[in-house]
């Protein structure tokens, strides 16, 4: 008999007027609770998963992404209107790549069109109102102005190696009709006097006796480029005004006054300054042309003969020096620690020279080193040259006595082809520029207490240059000032008095006498030299 447990009864068919239950309805109502609760759930995913591919398709390209600091490298310009899925897919399929083609050209696919790489944000330039630009700009100007002048320096024992430097950043207009170098300066700040002004004698040396013959510049601060005279000229490079007034001619002081000081202060340009002349010498510009083509790419201007205004990124009035034949470290007026060895490099290259080092003798000389004897024909004469020159071949050395002419050149040349090079104390010596690094000074100084002269002029600038020196002091017995003065004035007493009168003393007693060296207490001075090029 069948189990009965489980047996349901059927239900009687609906009668007249009754609604019959849907199938659907029905079939659902065999479905277990859990079963139908599991499949609401995955329907939900499937419908969350739709919504986020279509939000995320239309959010690339919606302006609402769009930001005043952040710009989407792919994004195309802001609109109202969203594109539609026809227009957006077409820019997906096309992106460039970095360093590559684009993805139908075979390139590694990139990260996620519309979200760039970090280094690819760029800033937005926003709409800045034309009154905001003016005051930006004078601003900008502002920030970039700035005038730093180095002045009322001292050197104990040479007050004149500190003469007054003005360095200029920004917009600088020379009018050299007026004098003047015009100074956009918003701020008027800077070492200025009541009027916003500074003024200079561009000369490099602090001489009261000299600088009134030196033409004087103006620095005028300005606020605004309007306030300053019109370009008539524009330059890239800066400005650099200095002065060959003074004791120029003497070459001496062609280089320490301005030579020297030119160099410290335009060789870190590489050529690219513009210089310009005041109390501009023609005969001197053409005298030491090379050497200024080798500072400047650009002809000189002659400051009082130009008309024109000529506008600069920067500029500078004045030359920055040290002492005479020396450049020694400063933090201001020598940042880049030039010495006077990359001064004679430099004249080496600006004339051609060949020789950078001297001949070196063994114990045995397999050539004879090379002597140049400078001849003075004014005062200081070697009276006895020809008796000196005979001892000095007689050791071994090849002489050749010249005198310094105008052609800067060619006695260059002939002073770079010498081992030694003997002078009395004068501006001859300042030829020892020329000279191989290495090779031998040798210097007569004559009577007249005048070691400090002889040390500080000329001996010690050689020693900075890497020259050997050798020094030899005149007795009252080699002087010619003993048949002027009897052997006790003060000349031979107490020469230092000599001194106490100042340099008109000095010019009148101790420069105008002449030597004769005695050649026995001479010869052990000149075995000296020859000994240093055996080193």
């Amino acid at each position: 008999m069948a189990s009965t447990a489980y047996a349901r009864g059927s239900k009687p068919p609906a009668g007249p007027g009754e609604r019959r239950q849907p199938r659907l309805a029905k079939e659902l109502s065999r479905i277990e609770p859990k079963k139908l609760g599991i499949g609401l759930v995955a329907g939900c995913c499937l419908a969350l998963l739709t919504y986020i591919s279509f939000a995320r398709l239309f959010a690339i390209y919606s302006p609402v992404f769009e930001s005043t600091s952040m710009v989407m490298k792919n994004a195309p310009p802001a609109s109202t209107a969203v594109p539609s899925m026809e227009e957006a897919v077409p820019v997906q399929k096309k992106i460039e790549v970095e360093g590559g083609e684009d993805l139908a050209g075979g390139a590694t696919e990139p990260k996620e069109p519309g979200f760039p790489e970090e280094t690819k944000i760029e800033e937005k330039e926003e709409e800045i109102p034309a009154e905001t630009k003016k005051d930006g700009g004078d601003k900008t100007e502002e920030a970039k102005a700035k005038i730093t002048c180095d002045e009322n320096a001292v050197d104990e024992g040479f007050p004149y190696a500190r003469p007054s430097v003005c360095e200029l950043t920004g917009d600088v207009r020379v009018s050299p009709k007026e004098k003047t170098m015009f100074f956009v300066n918003p701020s008027g700040a800077g070492p200025l006097d009541d009027n916003g002004e500074k003024k200079i004698r561009p000369y490099a040396r602090k001489d009261t006796f000299l600088l009134p013959g030196v033409v004087e510049v103006t620095i005028k601060s300005v606020a605004s480029p309007v306030s300053a005279p019109a370009c008539a000229r524009r330059h890239d490079v800066p400005a650099v005004v200095f002065s060959t007034a003074g004791y120029t001619d003497n070459f001496f002081h062609d280089n320490t006054d301005v030579m020297i000081p030119l160099f410290l202060s335009t060789a870190h340009f590489a050529g690219e300054v513009q210089l310009l002349i005041t109390n501009y010498k023609p005969w001197w510009v053409a005298k030491f042309a090379p050497l200024l083509k080798k500072l400047s790419n650009y002809e000189v201007i002659n400051f009082e003969k130009e008309e024109e205004v000529h506008c600069f990124p920067g500029g500078q009035l004045g030359l920055y020096r040290d002492r005479d034949l020396i450049i020694g470290p400063h933090p201001t007026r020598n940042p880049r620690n030039l010495t006077m060895v990359d001064y004679n490099r430099f004249l080496r290259r600006a004339f051609g020279l060949p020789r950078d080092a001297p001949a070196v003798l063994g114990e045995k000389m397999a050539v004879r080193p090379k002597m140049l004897m400078i001849e003075r024909k004014g005062t200081r004469k070697l009276l006895n040259l020809r008796a000196v020159q005979a001892l000095c071949e007689e050791l071994g050395f090849e002489v050749t006595v010249a005198e310094a002419g105008a052609d800067v050149r060619a006695f260059a040349e002939t002073v770079n082809a010498a081992d030694v090079l003997l002078a009395v104390h004068g501006a001859g010596l300042t030829n020892q520029i020329f000279l191989p690094t290495g090779a031998v000074l040798v210097q007569i100084v004559p009577w007249g207490k005048m070691d400090w002269m002889a040390t500080n002029f000329y001996g010690q600038p050689a020693r900075d240059m890497q020259l050997r020196y050798v020094e030899y002091y005149v007795s009252e017995e080699e002087t010619t000032l003993k048949d002027k003065y009897s052997r006790d004035h003060y000349v031979f007493k107490n020469p230092m008095q000599i001194h106490a009168g100042g340099w008109p003393a000095l010019a009148e007693i101790v420069m105008k006498q002449d030597v004769m060296v005695n050649v026995t207490r001479f010869k052990p001075f000149l075995l000296k030299a020859l000994d240093q090029l055996q080193d």
